[in-house]
């Protein structure tokens, strides 16, 4: 599941994917990953039950799930047109799941603005604009080799229609995730090859100075009012802190939050919405070797679940046990747990929870 970040130059956006590139090679030891490009950083998703569990079972290694973001390069007022880096940015973002987007929220007269000034509703709007416009140009081409399609084929003019509705719908600058006909077969099919980008779910991170963190400033006020407007989130942090912050020890880290009057960075929130807003849920393995968070859609059966570890574990699949977090924290681990009749024995239709700690039996 990747997260792409955008945001006009100079708000933070970069500073922001540095403090993730280093939390993945701070945590590198932890989990294994194949070479990732330089605009790409998979990190760890920041869960306290994992070592809570760890206390019980107390394993060799522990391992969380991960999520992947993607620095977004090149958008600026134009970037629809090829302005700057546009065409790669437009390629970039169309492969990513949900878009954060980093908006600036402080004055700092040493840090150039782009547009000259501050003014976060302008910038939220310049690069949702740039979206829409990708979005307009893609359906165009789309209608153009529809209509030579739709003489003589029902499938191709059904599809047509629902993408001329959605042409005028975009054209009135309504963004493709409020079009009316969404559960229409034709739309579902232009999204599956079109992959709209103004159909992306949008958080805002507002980047602030280190005195917007502890009282919203007006620029932070305006931004959580059109955020509100759109059905949207916007997670407060000081890029800048942030970076800093990876560098700290745990105890370190800790104390300074306390002493910002927070309990968790804003990394660690971005990262914790991202997951959530993407719709995935962790389960858990917990055995000596190692205490682990896997990671699926909310909804998983049970086979699915276990062929996330292993493709056999699905194909051989026979039955689950099953404890929840609560209880084998509660009970001390799966002993205590089985012990109180807390461990259940679960079948193929099973709809795997948050939380659950999971052993598969399975057949090869």
């Amino acid at each position: 599941m990747k997260v792409g970040i955008v945001g006009l130059p100079n708000v933070g956006k970069s500073t922001t994917f540095n403090a993730l590139t280093k939390t993945q090679n701070a945590e590198a030891a932890n989990f294994p990953f194949c070479t990732i490009e330089p605009n790409k950083a998979v990190v760890p998703v920041p869960d306290e039950r994992i070592e809570e569990l760890a206390k019980i079972v107390n394993p060799e290694r522990i391992q969380y799930s991960t999520i992947e973001f993607v620095d977004i390069a090149g958008l600026v007022k134009g970037a629809s047109k090829g302005e700057g880096l546009g065409n790669q940015f437009l390629a970039n973002i169309r492969e990513t799941d949900i878009i954060l987007h980093m908006v600036r929220c402080f004055d700092d007269p040493n840090v150039i603005h782009v547009e000259n000034s501050v003014d976060p509703i302008r910038d939220v709007e310049i690069i949702e604009q740039e979206l829409l416009y990708a979005d307009i140009q893609t359906l165009e081409k789309r209608i153009e080799r529809l209509k030579k399609q739709a003489k003589g084929n029902k499938d191709a003019k059904a599809q047509l229609e629902v993408a001329e509705e959605l042409m005028e719908w975009l054209a009135e600058g309504n963004p493709v995730s409020t079009f009316l006909k969404k559960d229409e077969d034709g739309f579902k099919i232009l999204e599956k090859e079109l992959n709209f980008l103004t159909n992306k779910e949008i958080f805002y991170g507002a980047n602030v100075d280190e005195e917007g963190l502890a009282e919203d400033n007006e620029y932070v006020k305006a931004l959580k009012e059109y955020a509100k407007k759109h059905n949207r989130e916007v997670i407060k942090l000081c890029a800048k802190i942030e970076e800093e912050m990876v560098d700290m020890s745990d105890e370190e880290r800790h104390e300074f939050l306390e002493s910002m009057g927070a309990t968790e960075s804003g990394l660690d929130q971005i990262i914790r919405k991202a997951y959530e807003k993407l719709g995935l849920i962790s389960y858990f393995t917990a055995g000596k070797i190692e205490v682990r968070s896997w990671t699926i859609k909310r909804g998983t059966k049970a086979p699915q679940a276990a062929g996330v570890i292993h493709t056999d574990f699905e194909k051989g699949f026979i039955r689950a046990e099953v404890i929840s977090y609560e209880d084998f924290v509660k009970y001390g681990g799966e002993q205590g747990a089985k012990e109180a009749g807390k461990m259940r024995l679960e079948g193929k239709d099973y709809v795997v929870q948050d939380g659950d700690v999971m052993h598969f039996r399975f057949n090869v």
